[in-house]
């Protein structure tokens, strides 16, 4: 049997025989398992060896109380045994990120494709934010020693925090943990936003210190809803004290 499908790029990566994850392509990743990882909920598209999966919800008691009270949050499963897993979601780009002790990074949780279950995570307001926008109030924040899988909708673009910088809040994917962020209005307020004109960019995030930001050139609110769709508590302020 002849095809273009059977190329050399297309064939199973067997590149490497050490445990963890490595990409497949640049939209599968491969998983070869040898004890657990962690991975967002329907990502598995094919796994060969024995494997079982368990749902984790957003991943205990404190995390699940805390995606329901802030729409934030990584729907989890626990996959165990030995053997190649397959993770995919919605054919999104994929990049890995190697984190290491004293590292911290805050992602979108609609980013989230896999991690080693050596990284730590929890839910945290965005400071900053207050209740001014339906998206980017609340990030899960990774730690600890090990690797993470983040999806992109197209190739993102990094950008160092050298200069003030700003950014749509349902493009940003992830950024250092410890920059400082806030908002900026963008939609200028005048005769025209009374008439219900707008340009669509009623405000952005700013962020400074010394660090990153990672934005995806797409707008996609946390979670992955439908722009417009997001619902997050309108007690943002009150909920992120309780939170933090």
């Amino acid at each position: 049997m002849r095809s273009a499908l059977f190329s050399a790029e297309n064939l199973e990566n067997n590149e490497s025989q050490q445990p963890g994850m490595r990409l497949q392509n640049s939209k599968m990743l491969k998983y070869q398992l040898n004890g657990e990882m962690m991975a967002r909920t329907g990502t598995m598209v094919a796994y060969q060896g024995q494997m079982q999966f368990q749902a984790l919800g957003s991943g205990g008691l404190g995390k699940f109380l805390k995606k329901q009270l802030t729409g934030e949050g990584v729907p989890l499963m626990k996959v165990s045994g030995h053997g190649d897993l397959f993770l995919a979601d919605r054919a999104s780009d994929i990049h890995l990120v190697d984190l290491e002790p004293g590292d911290a990074l805050s992602i979108n949780g609609a980013n989230v494709l896999a991690f080693d279950p050596t990284l730590n995570y929890d839910i945290k307001m965005v400071q900053g934010m207050g209740m001014l926008s339906s998206a980017g109030l609340f990030n899960c924040v990774f730690t600890g020693y090990g690797r993470i899988a983040i999806t992109s909708n197209g190739s993102p673009v990094v950008l160092s925090i050298d200069a003030p910088t700003f950014v749509d809040p349902q493009s940003a994917i992830c950024w250092s943990a410890n920059l400082q962020t806030g908002y900026h209005r963008a939609d200028q307020l005048g005769i025209g936003t009374l008439l219900g004109r707008s340009t669509g960019e009623a405000f952005t995030m700013s962020f400074a210190g010394q660090g990153f930001v990672v934005v995806q050139p797409s707008e996609e609110p946390p979670g992955g809803h439908p722009v417009g769709g997001s619902t997050q508590s309108s007690g943002g302020g009150l909920l992120g004290g309780l939170l933090d």
